[in-house]
């Protein structure tokens, strides 16, 4: 049983009787507490989908859930779903654009290393590899001259998903993400 602090986002933890998956973690340390963190986690229960805000200090157990990783690509969009097919036996795991919303901005046909949670036979959640890369189809002129550590500009990339990027960077460019942080981390 992990402590709280040792908690990722997409792990899945059993509370109050139910599976949940966390989606978000927040930690904050108030002024006054002897060295204590809190951690508050958004949570989606993985039966009604019902969100959750909970908030635990750095050294409450939980109860990890037990959980499958299935190596899935991405196959098409049917209707308001993404269809995911899984690597090994081919099984399509459907998920709704609004249950992963924020992942989409990082997936297209290309993307590897895509991950489906699954608990008990159905699939929960959809983990995003660490890097993922993106092609820029909008940004200001690049600027010759300008070097690595210069400003920086808005690039709106092929998902839609818009991070900064140096200003050496032009448009048709493949560059890599950092997934977790929806930052600009190199060229492709």
């Amino acid at each position: 049983m992990p402590k709280a602090s040792d908690v990722k986002k997409n792990s899945a933890i059993e509370f109050n009787n139910s599976v949940y998956i966390i989606k978000d973690i927040e930690r904050s340390v108030p002024q006054g507490r002897a060295g204590g963190s809190l951690y508050r986690m958004r949570m989606y229960d993985v039966v009604s989908g019902a969100k959750t805000d909970e908030t635990f200090k750095d050294s409450d157990m939980l109860t990890m859930a037990d959980l499958i990783h299935r190596d899935v690509m991405y196959s098409y969009l049917d209707g308001d779903e993404l269809v995911f097919m899984d690597s090994e036996d081919y099984t399509p795991y459907n998920f709704s654009i609004e249950q992963i919303e924020d992942e989409r901005l990082f997936i297209t046909e290309a993307t590897q290393g895509l991950q489906v949670l699954v608990i008990d036979g159905q699939a929960v959640a959809l983990s995003l590899p660490q890097t993922v890369s993106l092609t820029i189809t909008e940004t200001d002129p690049s600027i010759k001259g300008a070097s690595a550590s210069a400003r920086t500009k808005p690039a709106t990339l092929e998902t839609g998903l818009i991070v900064q990027v140096p200003e050496y960077i032009s448009s048709g460019e493949a560059i890599k993400i950092n997934t977790a942080e929806k930052k600009f981390m190199s060229r492709a």
